[in-house]
C-alpha cells in the first residue's frame, strides 16, 4: 500500500490508476476496488454495513484515513458541491415562499415543490381551460 504520495494538505494522494470520477483504484483481487476503501479498512475496520466514505477534504484521490469519514448517503451527497446539495440548502422557492412543512410537499420522485405555487399553477390551468372552452 505505497502507491500514494504526501502533499501539503496532509492528503495521501494515490499514484495509482484513477476512474473517470478522480477515485484511486486497485485491482479486484483484492476484494476491493476504490483505493480509499482499502485504506480504510486495512488501518481503521471495516466500514459500517449502510455507510458509505466521505472525503472530508474533498480529494477523490486521497487515501489518508484521517480524510475519510463513514456517513449515510443522504449525508455525503449534501456535503457534495453538486446540484443536489445546493437545491437542498435552498430554504425558500423561487418566489419567496419558505420551504416549510406546512408549504412543502415532496413528489414520489423524492423531489420537493412549493404548496403556494403548486396552488397558483394549478389556477392559471383551470382559468385557461375554461376560456378555451368558452372560445369554443
Amino acid at each position: 500500500m505505497s502507491e500514494y504520495r504526501v502533499i501539503d494538505s496532509g492528503c495521501w494522494e494515490w499514484l495509482g490508476a484513477r476512474d473517470r470520477q478522480g477515485y484511486g483504484r486497485v485491482p479486484k483481487r483484492t476484494g476491493h476496488n476504490l483505493a480509499h476503501r482499502l485504506f480504510y479498512t486495512e488501518m481503521v475496520g471495516p466500514i459500517p454495513v449502510g455507510l458509505e466514505l466521505d472525503h472530508l477534504c474533498r480529494n477523490r484521490a486521497c487515501v489518508n484515513p484521517d480524510h475519510l469519514e463513514p456517513v449515510t448517503h443522504k449525508e455525503n451527497m449534501l456535503r457534495g458541491g453538486g446540484i443536489g446539495s445546493a437545491n437542498a440548502a435552498k430554504t425558500h422557492c423561487i418566489h419567496g415562499h419558505p420551504f416549510d412543512d406546512a408549504n412543502t410537499y415532496w413528489r414520489r420522485s423524492g423531489h420537493r415543490d412549493c404548496r403556494k405555487c403548486g396552488a397558483a399553477r394549478a389556477q392559471r390551468y383551470m382559468k385557461r381551460k375554461q376560456q378555451e372552452e368558452a372560445a369554443a
